[in-house]
């Protein structure tokens, strides 16, 4: 076990250190001065020449990003031009509302998904599963906005059970906290819970025609286990692989989410250093969606290990 995770987070650094060199020389492509965007209305030749020197921008790219990497390494990312504010403490208020959000929302999709998914499974052919891939069917086929909107209007609005923007610390109050955090995790859940159903639902009918499958069952065992603890355990190596995934995309795609209900997360902060062009925060905040990517897969790696012992020892040599 210890050779397998070594090797895996030996893989993640050396992963995590070309999607650096990669966002680094990419924000640096982008159109535009840098010294342009921090000067403001003030662009006199000297103005942009003190700023220039004062960010280090005359210095050639591998200077540049060996002064990043090392001020990265220390928890330095910059300070933003939009607000003047150290980079690091955005994110560090925009990141929980994010993870909150996407946690919420694939506790959502983990409950819903897989039941539903089993269920249709295990009932193929009858009225269970035909409702299981209908649901699914429209959970895949809403677009994000539109659910958004209506749930507002339905249920922050006509039926004021939900609040309809704003956020609330969890340790603040815990109770208008989820008031406001159950309507966008919905909206987010629900199409991960359809994909995750659909998943679900082909890995189980897999499982159920294999052999050892058919050994459980004529040793006798009853079908809550057979069900439980042989097919599920082992269709959800195909499952973890999709949530893994997904939840990568939860925190980065949770834009329009948190547009549609005014959440100070990522997904905002990275449009207005978008609309901004703040490079130090859009480069930050790619950099940490890029880790955030690169965490999750070796999480996933974890978990495949436990459920299934021979990825271990396979992934080890």
């Amino acid at each position: 076990m210890t050779k397998y995770l070594l090797t895996r987070l030996r893989q993640s650094l050396i992963t995590l250190f070309l999607v650096s060199v990669v966002v680094f020389a990419g924000i640096r492509a982008l159109p535009g001065d840098p010294a342009l965007a921090l000067a403001g209305e003030e662009r006199s030749p000297e103005a942009l020449a003190a700023i220039r020197e004062a960010y280090g921008l005359n210095d050639n790219i591998v200077v540049q990003y060996g002064r990043f990497i090392g001020h990265a390494l220390t928890g330095d990312l910059g300070t933003s031009s939009r607000t003047g504010l150290p980079v690091a403490d955005a994110i560090g208020q925009a990141l929980p509302v994010t993870l909150e959000l996407a946690a919420l929302s694939l506790l959502l999709a983990v409950v819903l998904g897989i039941g539903a998914g089993v269920v249709a499974a295990v009932r193929r052919g009858r009225p269970e599963e035909w409702l299981a891939n209908v649901i699914a069917l429209i959970g895949l086929s809403i677009p994000t906005f539109w659910l958004g909107i209506v749930l507002v209007l339905g249920f922050a609005i006509a039926i004021p059970v939900f609040a309809a923007s704003g956020y609330v610390p969890f340790g603040t109050d815990p109770v208008d906290n989820l008031r406001r955090m159950v309507l966008p995790a919905i909206v987010l859940g629900s199409g991960l819970a359809a994909v995750v159903m659909r998943q679900t639902r082909a890995a189980m009918l897999d499982s159920l025609s294999a052999d050892y499958v058919r050994t459980a069952r004529a040793k006798g065992l009853s079908k809550r286990s057979v069900i439980g603890g042989h097919a599920l355990r082992n269709s959800l190596v195909t499952v973890v692989t999709v949530l893994g995934l997904q939840l990568g995309h939860l925190i980065s795609g949770a834009v329009v989410t948190e547009q549609i209900f005014v959440l100070p997360g990522f997904g905002k902060l990275t449009i207005d250093a978008v609309f901004t062009r703040d490079y130090a925060t859009l480069q930050a905040v790619v950099l940490c969606t890029s880790a955030a990517y690169i965490l999750i897969n070796l999480l996933v790696d974890v978990v495949y290990s436990v459920i299934d012992p021979r990825i271990r020892l396979g992934g080890a040599r």
